[in-house]
């Protein structure tokens, strides 16, 4: 732009000076004269200067020549390629909604032309303190992070830290092409080895990692590829921070390929899903091994949205996997092949009416979960059968505001029960429940204060749930331990 500043203001003082000069020497302009035409020269060229340094508008750029055109188009893509939006990253980065519809944020936000830059950057952080006691030693059933000895000594626990971290990575890479990229940090939830401090623990792992097709300005279509949360229930909560038991027990997290549709309150989503053990809730024998080498699981989800008028409505939907993780035989373990694949399905449903908000679900797998019995006959144990595994979440939410002293931001308060049932009446791992109190307020659109009661009846950690490592061959869990946790915290995002 410089050298085209330049150029053109050479060629006005060139023009000028040649209109000037004088081709005669009884033509030749007396000072005076000579001292107006300096003056006016230098006013249209400083008005030509101007002009220049002026944004261009587009019809202006396509009137110039080809070679300039591109020039500044570079310069401007170049000075606009990174951005942010904080309310999309809260959305994308949420934990608690929308949680398997993170491809649907990605593409509505692009429908709103709210990610223009050819990336966008988004991150949260969520941090918490809480005491939690327990009736048992070292059994606490708040699933919020991984139940085990080695964090949660005694019957007092405490803890003031960073529950997760997450930043992502949006491409705008052409009008229907996204790419997206998730990187969390969790030490709390994370599945290595040792204590909260240990280097096992504290990893940073992509977890999402996706191509995105569709432009729903164009089409209602749209379809994914990569490591990505998978269409099978709803597995939302109404609390502001903990994840209902539908969340821990079915909500799948795989590598595969998904293709939807979405257009007047009708969305349809079918996934096919990596075999084997997959990341969360998936596990598809393939030739009796945990191998992940065929594309052979696969979950479908339908919903549609009845509106009432432009703030009420009612979203009702259904969901199938082909492989549930509820497969393994005694003793269960974490990514432990299975022998027969057994499906699940869900129904759910959401209802908005003006502040209130209210959700239910339902999960349960087709057939008996092996590992939910003891198989020897000399454990005591094995007196209890298999059992279908289930979950079921009801839970309400109310808003109000604005806020008094801030003026643009709200509160709610909520309530959510969520139960799982894994094992025969009266086995120690017969079932978890949960009851969650919460409050929120919205500071802004990215930035949540929240503070929880949680009440949870049962120990049912998934690892050896019915037993099997001990040598007595008894089983950790433990149908009569109660946990209670007050917690408080914050979540901010950008």
């Amino acid at each position: 732009m410089t050298k085209l500043m330049s150029g053109v203001a050479l060629s006005a003082v060139m023009g000028a000076m040649a209109w000037c000069i004088p081709a005669h020497a009884q033509d030749t302009p007396t000072n005076e004269e000579l001292l107006k035409r300096i003056e006016k020269l230098e006013a249209q060229n400083a008005a030509l200067m101007q002009r220049l340094n002026v944004v261009l508008s587009d019809a202006e750029l396509k009137r110039l020549p080809k070679k300039v055109n591109d020039a500044t188009d570079t310069i401007r893509n170049k000075t606009g390629f990174v951005g942010t939006d904080a309310k999309y990253g809260y959305d994308v980065l949420d934990p608690v909604e929308n949680v398997n519809k993170k491809r649907m944020v990605v593409l509505e936000a692009r429908k709103e032309d709210r990610l223009k830059n050819p990336l966008t950057i988004s991150g949260q952080v969520t941090a918490i303190a809480n005491a939690q006691r327990s009736n048992r030693d070292s059994k606490f059933g708040y699933l919020m992070r991984h139940p085990t000895s080695a964090n949660q000594l005694g019957k007092d626990v405490s803890e003031a830290l960073i529950h997760s971290a997450n930043i992502a990575f949006t491409a705008n890479l052409n009008d229907w092409i996204t790419g997206y990229l998730e990187l969390l940090y969790s030490p709390e939830q994370s599945f290595g080895s040792g204590t909260l401090t240990d280097l096992n623990r504290n990893q940073i792992d992509a977890r999402r990692a996706f191509i995105l097709f569709g432009d729903l300005k164009k089409s209602p279509l749209f379809a994914a590829i990569g490591k990505m949360d998978t269409p099978f229930g709803l597995n939302d909560s109404v609390s502001p921070f903990t994840n209902s038991t539908n969340w821990h027990a079915f909500a799948g997290h795989a590598y595969g390929a998904e293709i939807g549709y979405v257009k007047d309150g009708l969305m349809l989503r079918a996934m096919a899903i990596q075999g084997g053990a997959q990341f969360r809730a998936h596990n598809m024998p393939v030739v009796g091994t945990n191998v992940p080498s065929r594309l052979n699981n696969f979950a479908v989800d339908g919903n549609y949205t009845f509106a009432f008028n432009e703030a009420d409505d009612l979203m009702l939907g259904a969901s199938y996997t082909h492989g549930s993780s509820y497969c393994q035989e005694y003793p269960v373990f974490h990514f432990n092949p299975c022998s027969e694949a057994n499906p699940a399905w869900s129904a759910y449903g959401v209802l908005n009416m003006g502040p209130v908000e209210i959700l239910g679900e339902y999960a349960q797998t087709t057939k008996e979960w092996p590992g939910s019995a003891v198989p020897d006959p000399s454990n005591p144990l094995s007196v209890y059968e298999a059992q279908k595994t289930s979950a079921f979440t009801i839970g309400g939410r109310y808003g109000f505001g604005p806020v008094l002293l801030t003026g643009d931001s709200s509160s709610y308060v909520s309530l959510e029960f969520s139960n799982f049932t894994a094992g025969d009446d009266g086995a120690p791992w017969e079932r978890q429940n949960q009851i969650v109190l919460g409050y929120s307020r919205f500071l802004t659109d990215n930035v949540n204060f929240f503070g929880e009661f949680i009440h949870v009846d049962g120990f049912a950690p998934l690892n050896f749930i019915s037993g099997g490592n001990f040598p007595d061959g008894s089983s950790w869990s433990d149908n009569d331990a109660t946990t209670d946790v007050l917690l408080i915290g914050a979540t901010a995002a950008f």
